[in-house]
């Protein structure tokens, strides 16, 4: 690989840095909005669905890392 292709390469790594922080951002916001729903409301759709989208930002996060990983392998390489 070239060092212009290694180069735009890394530029993709970066952004997906910085995209998956705003995503953990997101993530312990909603884990904080989940986590302060009332006791009674625990069972309740409400917390059903912050609960998956905490958990869905979970994977997303993961994902990211994998992919920048795998950029990161791909430069060396």
């Amino acid at each position: 690989m070239n060092r212009e292709r290694r180069k735009k390469l890394q530029s993709i790594a970066d952004q997906l840095g910085e995209l998956k922080e705003s995503l953990e951002e997101l993530q312990e916001e909603e884990a904080e909005n989940r986590d302060n729903i009332p006791e009674n409301l625990m069972n309740s759709g409400l917390y059903e669905r912050a609960d998956e989208a905490v958990s869905k930002m979970e994977d997303a996060v993961f994902y990211i890392e994998d992919a920048i990983s795998n950029i990161e392998s791909a430069i060396e390489g």
